[in-house]
């Protein structure tokens, strides 16, 4: 990894806002974003860079790669999820494992995002439309960890628990986060198709300055909440805490030589593997605190949050970044 990679990083205002967090907790200081002005901020940077994307979806539909890089982003949302399944049954049950494994398989926007201002920064191009795949990835991975769950729990799993695919269904299909991505990309892909001008009108709050800003008082209170979840990783064990770096390496660098059969650039290939790389804290330990009661919280989001999710804004991006540098270039 290059060292300058990193330090470019890290000496961007969204990544020390995130440290200033962190220090704010470590240092026992009273700094708190209140309580409704995150929600707002994560579903202003949804809204953001969703019809960003759709805008950009629409002029990019002749574009050879779009298609195959949606399915292949599917396609790792499945995957994921059974590989980690498989090595967390080498230490925790069927209902943690499951659990963990559908958060490591689905995706984090905030990541996402992180990653697309690294490249504004490099002055690296990249596609709006890879918000595409980032708004259907989410869904799978939940789908596939509950199917495990039905699949491998025990057969005397009381029936109060038994899991309700219909509901399961709307939850990880329809909540929040995943429903205004998809809505803000095609309202953006319809307003390409028919009032191009109308961009111009919005432009203004979903780009520039605005979601600059709004992004570093967001990843602030990221580092705030992070701080607090880290004193809950000895619950984790060692196991669980190294698996949390590891498979993130391990799927950025699937990500990134997927990207290359994909014939995508090295913008769009940073995006791709972040997609595989990152984790969700957010629409999965939703939907697994509901349906497999079982598993422990404090494994899959303090993990997730707690250190995935830093290590992949810290070190993460530009570990990709320079593999993507040596593989695709």
């Amino acid at each position: 990894m290059e060292t300058s990679l990193v330090l470019q990083n890290v000496l961007t205002p969204p990544v020390l806002f995130f440290f200033l967090g962190l220090i704010s907790v470590a240092v026992s200081s009273d700094l708190e974003i209140p309580a409704p002005l995150p929600k707002l901020f994560s579903l202003y940077l949804l809204l953001a860079i969703g019809f960003r994307g759709g805008f950009e979806l629409q002029g990019g539909l002749n574009n050879q790669a779009l298609f195959p890089s949606i399915v292949a982003a599917i396609a790792m949302s499945l995957a994921i999820p059974i590989i980690c399944f498989i090595i967390l049954r080498l230490k925790f049950d069927v209902f943690n494992s499951a659990a963990i494994a559908a958060a490591y398989g689905s995706i984090s926007a905030v990541t996402f995002i992180t990653a697309e201002s690294f490249l504004k920064s490099q002055g690296i191009p990249f596609d709006g439309w890879m918000v595409a795949p980032l708004a259907l990835m989410e869904s799978p991975s939940i789908i596939v960890g509950l199917g495990l769950v039905k699949l491998c729990a025990p057969k005397n799993r009381p029936n109060t628990r038994i899991i309700k695919w219909r509901r399961i269904l709307h939850e990880s299909m329809l909540n929040g986060s995943v429903y205004l991505l998809l809505g803000s990309l095609i309202i953006g892909f319809l307003t390409a198709a028919h009032n191009p001008n109308g961009l111009e009108k919005i432009k203004p709050f979903t780009e520039g300055y605005l979601f600059y800003g709004v992004e570093c008082f967001f990843l602030l209170d990221m580092g705030i909440v992070a701080a607090q979840r880290l004193p809950r990783l000895k619950q984790a064990g060692s196991f669980l805490i190294l698996f949390a770096v590891l498979i993130p390496i391990l799927n950025g660098c699937l990500g990134v030589f997927i990207a290359k059969q994909l014939l995508i650039g090295p913008g769009n290939a940073l995006l791709f593997a972040v997609l595989c790389a990152s984790a969700s804290y957010l629409a999965v330990p939703t939907a697994m605190r509901m349906t497999v009661p079982e598993a422990k919280a404090s494994y899959y989001i303090s993990t997730t949050l707690g250190v995935t999710f830093p290590f992949n804004i810290v070190f993460g991006i530009p570990l990709y970044m320079s593999l993507v540098n040596n593989v695709l270039i």
